[in-house]
This record gives structure tokens, C-alpha cells and sequence, in this order.
């Protein structure tokens, strides 16, 4: 007898598996603090808030509390899927005569011109409000707790602070007050904390629990302390202030307490896509969420199955749909509520079989998006405009930053002011069957400057508007940029069944369709298939400033094996080689029929953990 037999293959630690809860993060403090919810008797939306809030703390070169989080959410007791839209809108100044009147080609990445409304908070507070159970104060303290009284700093958020100090010390000195403390850059691994941060969300408990007992009378309460109280008032004092950004230049920001007043965060109907037993919902265009459903759209006529899940044919071919799908994402995605996405379309079975014999034996070098009718003429627009404005680089060439000449502006960008932050993701699924997948980004300590009496820093998700008139993403007020964050929610045969996600920018779909396909079509656990090989293109333009694509591009874990990688060097893939346990930063949790719940988090970076039992 074989006592191996149904083990399964060797993963960098086991899927989690249990019936009571599951939490899975990015951060093992904010899967704990999650956990923790479940335990106190909250449900998975109360688990999720709290994470949230923790990661806000402990991942702070990647999400601040200014940030946005759009969140995918199935509700065991209403029996929908919905989104929940914490992405902010530009404020009503964000004009683009005013933005283009600064001689800029590109709004910048960093300092206070690209400040959009602060969407995360509000979008936490609804998700506590309409679905949750527990206090405000219970899903607070633990985030209160690692900012009073300290975490263990990670190595890279130190090694960031490094790199950035010179600049900190010349032209950001707010956020030397909080990042470095004494005027030293704080140790790795040692306790790190954020006192002022912790008073900001001690004061606005005090006001939320002034108003009574009544929880979502609290809950109401701190939702106007952050958007129409204190807190807004000192982003309106703060924006107005002139800041050096990687334009080489200061300028100020348009960020007023007027616009977050008239902001909420709210729910919108996902869009779906059916993919064999499957159907999975994703945010709509004002997100890149439908590259995956496009994607999905082109290799259903293709045999993944039968291609090994770590194959040079399984690569290729997702590479492929992935270059067609993301070029539509450039001629066709924006705000719905200004332009028209001819999704239907895009996701028809038509439209993806002549998409679909584009896919070659030979890996594309060009951008290639398709033609919806009527819309001609928008994708010639969007065409001369990324001919004109892309940086092209070749495979793993380091990005040059565009001088402001490139730009239509003088100067450079001053040295050591560009350290691009990224993203966290959280999942749980708890013993009733609610589900939540959330993405939060945005607001990184890189980002803009500390506000010091609230200290975090604003998100800067402007940068990924287009200063160019006539484009489904160009700069408008009240208007949202065409977002990276990408959670993700699986039905199986109609019953909720997955949620996943990632961090990474323009990368995030990438890696989740590799984790997706490698568990539908390849039986691994979600570990196992997170364990795997990763890899993903830069094709196609960057989300971020300053634009870059790298045609033809495929980076690639040295762990696919040399074959491999020969293959599809073979193929014509520009192929950038990168070494293992690099790529991709997943996680993922399962409910089957039975109850069973399961997670796992990726190895990668070695933070990330899923808990449950």
C-alpha cells in the first residue's frame, strides 16, 4: 500500500482547512486580527474591516487609511453578490485645462496633484454598517493597538525609508516626524509606531461613541468625523500646501474638504462572466477587473486542460489573451458613469473567436486591441495618443524616467524621489457562507507627504488619468481613474465558492488567472497552485506613471525549469528571467457544498498567512 497516496505534491505550507472561519491576507498581523473578529462571534465582513484597518498600520508602504479598497462581497443572508466601490473620485478641481495649464504631459505619480478622495474608509465603514455585527471599537483596537504600541518593522518597509530619506529630509519633513524618528531610519524587525495615526483613530471613536450606543449611530457618526469633521479638514489644510513631486517642480494639491463631504462610497452590481462550471464576478470598467473576464472569454476555446500547468503551451497561450485583452483595456475601459464600455460586446462569443485567432504559435510584439462597432474612431484616438506618450523599453531594461522635455515641462524629477508603492488583499469566508475578497491600496507613506496631525499620507490614484482630451480615461472632475485593484469572487455550479486576489498593479490578473486556471482545470489545492511558477507580461502600457511597456515582454520564474523557459524564448517572448519565489503575492479561500472551508497564502515576500479552523 502506497501511505503517500492522496498526499498531494509538496507545498511551502499546508492549505488551511476547516469549517469555522478563514482569514487570509497579505499580512499575518491583519489574518490574525481577522481570525480574531470570528472568534468574538463576528462574521466575515466584521473580519475584513479589521484587517483592513491592520494592514493600514503594518503595510504601510503599501496602503495607507487615504487609500481606496474595492471589495467583492457575497451575503449568506441577502443571497447577493455585489462590489462595494471604496474608490474615491478626482476633486471638482481636478480640471484638465487646469492640470494641462502646468505644462505637464503626465499628472505625477507622487506629492499632491494626483490626490483623489480618500475612498477606503467609507467603503470599510458601509461594509461594517450594512453587513457586519461587531462594534466600531472591536474592529478598530487592533489596529489601534500595533500603531500605539508598535509593531515589528518589515525589511522592505525600512529598506524603503532608506532609500527615500535624503528626499524625506529635503522636501517631505512631515513624513520624517513619523518615518524616521529621531532622524534615523528605523530598524527592520524592531518595534515601529505610528502614534499619531493611533490618536487619529482614537478620536474618532471618541466622536462616533459620543452620540450613544446605538452601533450604527456610531458607525454614521465616524464616517462624518473622517469625511465632513476633523479629518477633512486637515487634508483641505494640508492640500493646499506646495509640495516637490517627480515632476522636478512643487505644486499643490486640488484635494478639498468640499469634495469629501459630497462622497460616498457605494454598491454596484458586479459583472460576470460563465467559464465552465464557473462564474466569476469581477468590478466593472472603472477597474481593470474585466481583462479577466476577457481573458477567460478567449481561452475557453482553447485546451488548458490538456496543457501542463506549468508548460511553455500554458504560458503562452494565457500571455497571449492576456496582451489581447489588457489592449482593449487601453482603447475601451473608464468610468461607466462618463463613457461607454461596450462590455457586452467584448465578452461575446463572436467578438473572442476572431480575437482568439490572433493567438499564434508566435508571441505578439504589438498592441493589438479590437475593433467594437461604433467605436472606431475612439480606438484610432487612443492608439496615436500611446504611440506618442508610452515609454518603450526593451525586456528587463530598467524603466528611464521621462525628462520633463518628454513631457512638455523643464526639469527633471529630483533624485530619490520615486520608490512606487503596490497593493495588500484580503479574503474570508466565514461558517455561514458570507464571503469577502478586498484589494486596498493607495495612500503608501511613499505616496504624498505625511498630514502630521493625522499621520497618514493621501493616495496619489490621479497618475492614472490621461492629461490627453477624448480618451475613455481622461482627467475630468468627480470622475474615477481607471483603477488597477482588481478583487475576485467565484460561483461553482451557482453556489459562492471562491474568493482571491493579489497584489501588483497592472500583474494583478495576470497571477490570479494563473491561480485560477491551475485549480479549475489542473485539481490543485489553492496552496498548490499558489506554490507554483509565476509569471506575467508588461506588453502593454503601465497603469502608473510613467507609462512604460516593454513590447513582447515575459517575466518568468527561473523555477519553470530551463525547457521551459528555452520554449518560450523559442516562441519570441522577450523573456526576462527572474528569480523564484518572486512573483505574485496570492491568496485565496474556497467554501464547498459541504461547508469545508480552505485557504492559502503565498510564500512569496514571506509575510502573508492564512488562519482559520
Amino acid at each position: 500500500m502506497d501511505i503517500t497516496a492522496g498526499l498531494g505534491m509538496f507545498t511551502t505550507r499546508p492549505e488551511i482547512v476547516g469549517s469555522f472561519g478563514v482569514v487570509t491576507s497579505t499580512h499575518w498581523l491583519a489574518s490574525s486580527s481577522g481570525m480574531a473578529m470570528l472568534e468574538r462571534g463576528g462574521n466575515a465582513f466584521d473580519a475584513a474591516v479589521a484587517a483592513g484597518f491592520v494592514l493600514h498600520v503594518v503595510e504601510p508602504h503599501l496602503v495607507g487609511p487615504a487609500g481606496e479598497v474595492p471589495v467583492l462581497l457575497h451575503s449568506a443572508r441577502t443571497g447577493r453578490t455585489e462590489v462595494l466601490c471604496g474608490q474615491g473620485l478626482s476633486p471638482a478641481g481636478a480640471t484638465l485645462q487646469a492640470y494641462r495649464a502646468l505644462d505637464l504631459g503626465l499628472i505625477p505619480g507622487n506629492g499632491l496633484l494626483p490626490a483623489v478622495i480618500p475612498g477606503a474608509f467609507d467603503a470599510w465603514m458601509l461594509l461594517l454598517r450594512d453587513h457586519g455585527t461587531l462594534r466600531l471599537r472591536d474592529v478598530l483596537e487592533p489596529a489601534i493597538h500595533y500603531a500605539e504600541h508598535g509593531h515589528a518593522l518589515m525589511p522592505r518597509i525600512a529598506a524603503t525609508i532608506a532609500g527615500l530619506q535624503d528626499f524625506f529630509k529635503q522636501h517631505w519633513p512631515t513624513t520624517c516626524e513619523v518615518y524616521l524618528p529621531g532622524g534615523s531610519v528605523p530598524q527592520a524587525r524592531k518595534l515601529f509606531r505610528n502614534p499619531w495615526l493611533a490618536q487619529t483613530w482614537k478620536r474618532v471613536l471618541r466622536e462616533a461613541e459620543s452620540v450613544g450606543s446605538d452601533r450604527e449611530r456610531q458607525i454614521e457618526a465616524a464616517r462624518n468625523a473622517f469625511y465632513r469633521g476633523f479629518v477633512a479638514e486637515a487634508i483641505d489644510r494640508f492640500a493646499r500646501t506646495e509640495v516637490m513631486d517627480e515632476s522636478g517642480a512643487p505644486h499643490r494639491g486640488v484635494l478639498t474638504a468640499d469634495d469629501m463631504a459630497s462622497w460616498s462610497a457605494h454598491y454596484e452590481a458586479p459583472l460576470t462572466y460563465d467559464y465552465g462550471d464557473y462564474t466569476v464576478a469581477k468590478a466593472g470598467a472603472w477597474s481593470q477587473g474585466p481583462v479577466f473576464l476577457q481573458s477567460l472569454a478567449l481561452l475557453k476555446g482553447m485546451d488548458m486542460q490538456g496543457a501542463g500547468p506549468n508548460s511553455a503551451e500554458f504560458v503562452h497561450r494565457l500571455t497571449e489573451a492576456m496582451k489581447l485583452a489588457f489592449a482593449d483595456r487601453e482603447v475601451y475601459y473608464g468610468d461607466p458613469d462618463f463613457v461607454d464600455v461596450p462590455l457586452a460586446h467584448l465578452l461575446s462569443d463572436g467578438y473572442n473567436d476572431a480575437r482568439r485567432a490572433l493567438i499564434g504559435e508566435r508571441a505578439s510584439h504589438e498592441l493589438r486591441p479590437g475593433t467594437a462597432p461604433g467605436y472606431e474612431a475612439q480606438v484610432a484616438r487612443v492608439m496615436e495618443v500611446l504611440s506618442r506618450m508610452s515609454r518603450v523599453t526593451r525586456a528587463g531594461e530598467a524603466s528611464s524616467e521621462p525628462t520633463m522635455a518628454d513631457m512638455r515641462a523643464a526639469g527633471a524629477a529630483p533624485a530619490g524621489s520615486v520608490r512606487r508603492g503596490d497593493t495588500t488583499h484580503v479574503d474570508v469566508i466565514d461558517r455561514w457562507g458570507n464571503m469577502v475578497s478586498a484589494t486596498p491600496s493607495g495612500g503608501w507613506l511613499q505616496s504624498s507627504p505625511v498630514i502630521p496631525e493625522l499621520g497618514f499620507a493621501l493616495s496619489t490614484r490621479a497618475q492614472m488619468f490621461w492629461l490627453e482630451p477624448d480618451l475613455p480615461n481622461t482627467l475630468a472632475p468627480r470622475k474615477r481613474p481607471r483603477t488597477t485593484l482588481t478583487p475576485s469572487l467565484a460561483l461553482r455550479e451557482g453556489k459562492p465558492y471562491m474568493a482571491f486576489g493579489t497584489p501588483g498593479g497592472d500583474q494583478q490578473e495576470q497571477w490570479q488567472l494563473l491561480l485560477f486556471l491551475r485549480h479549475v482545470h489542473h485539481g490543485m489545492n489553492l496552496q498548490e497552485a499558489i506554490d507554483q511558477p509565476m509569471s506575467h507580461t508588461m506588453h502593454f502600457p503601465s497603469s502608473f506613471y510613467p507609462r512604460d511597456r516593454k513590447p513582447g515582454h515575459l517575466a518568468a520564474e527561473v523555477s519553470f525549469g530551463r525547457a521551459v523557459l528555452d520554449d518560450l524564448r523559442a516562441r519570441g517572448h522577450e523573456l526576462e528571467e527572474v528569480p523564484q519565489w518572486t512573483v505574485g503575492r496570492l491568496t485565496a479561500a474556497t467554501r464547498d457544498a459541504d461547508g469545508m472551508l480552505r485557504a492559502a497564502a503565498t510564500p512569496r515576500l514571506m509575510q502573508a498567512y492564512a488562519v482559520g479552523r
